[in-house]
């Protein structure tokens, strides 16, 4: 179990959950109640006895277990500021960032939509925490070099996930150097990122709602990424958003973003692209 690999360890070198947790917020993504449940459950291979403060003080009143978000981290962020932002620059390039889910507490994917060129990236990720969005705006960052991250991603559009709670991290990089700007949606209000939300509807015909993504590596979704942004779209002069965003930015940048073109007949919509 993933937070048994990273707790455990730390619990057994004495360490307190309130430290490991305050350490460790945007990769664990669990109240703390919840993990000492886990402990006293046995679901950990730590034990009450490796926290003798849990010995000593015996049972609490249950109380209700959940992630809880910073709402600060809103302040200056919300759908309210983004309309603002884009009146005050109008045609500022706009990412919309979501998460895409297989079964519960499995494998999920980032996407990232380039709404202009209809272009979407997506990422597979070992849980649904901050930190997992932190690493991939990262890795994107060194990627693309920082002009040029700073140039595609000047406005990144989410929702109010807990993945996303951390906007500063994503807004500045490693060395604290600006490099884009974090709005939220309402909550509530997927249908103020649509070109997202639509855009997965193509996802669903390879990886059908509900079924797992745990089988499945990077190679794979890049795979179905190249095929989905091959797939001709009407609203675009019937033109696939590969050409569209090679356009916009020119096809060498593509092929560092992984991104290849696949032949019009060649496209694939259908879960046997990813069978194994």
């Amino acid at each position: 179990m993933r937070l048994d690999a990273l707790i455990s360890p730390l619990l057994k070198k004495g360490q307190s959950l309130h430290h490991i947790c305050a350490n460790n917020a945007d990769e664990i993504m669990v109240n703390e109640r919840t993990l000492y449940n886990y402990v006293a459950t046995g679901i950990f291979s730590a034990r009450n006895l490796d926290m003798p403060r849990v010995v000593r003080m015996g049972k609490r009143k249950k109380k209700t277990d959940g992630f809880k978000v910073d709402k600060k981290c809103r302040i200056g962020r919300t759908y309210q500021d983004f309309l603002d932002f884009m009146q005050r620059y109008p045609g500022t390039p706009t990412v919309e960032m979501d998460s895409v889910e297989g079964k519960k507490g499995g494998k999920v994917l980032l996407t990232l939509h380039f709404t202009v060129p209809q272009f979407m990236m997506a990422f597979i990720r070992d849980a649904n925490t901050s930190q997992s969005v932190i690493d991939i705006f990262n890795r994107l960052s060194q990627v693309l070099e920082p002009d040029t991250f700073r140039r595609l991603f000047q406005v990144v559009l989410g929702d109010n996930g807990s993945e996303f709670s951390n906007p500063s991290a994503l807004e500045t990089d490693p060395r604290g150097e600006y490099r884009t700007r974090v709005f939220y949606c309402d909550p509530q209000a997927p249908y103020q990122k649509p070109a997202v939300e639509n855009n997965h509807s193509l996802i669903r015909r390879i990886i059908p709602k509900g079924a797992s993504l745990d089988a499945f590596s990077q190679e794979d979704i890049t795979l179905m990424m190249n095929h989905i942004n091959s797939y001709k779209r009407a609203n675009l002069g019937d033109k696939a958003p590969y050409e569209v965003f090679a356009a916009f930015y020119g096809e060498e940048l593509l092929r560092r973003m992984g991104a290849e073109l696949i032949p019009a007949d060649k496209v694939i919509l259908r879960p046997y692209l990813l069978k194994k």
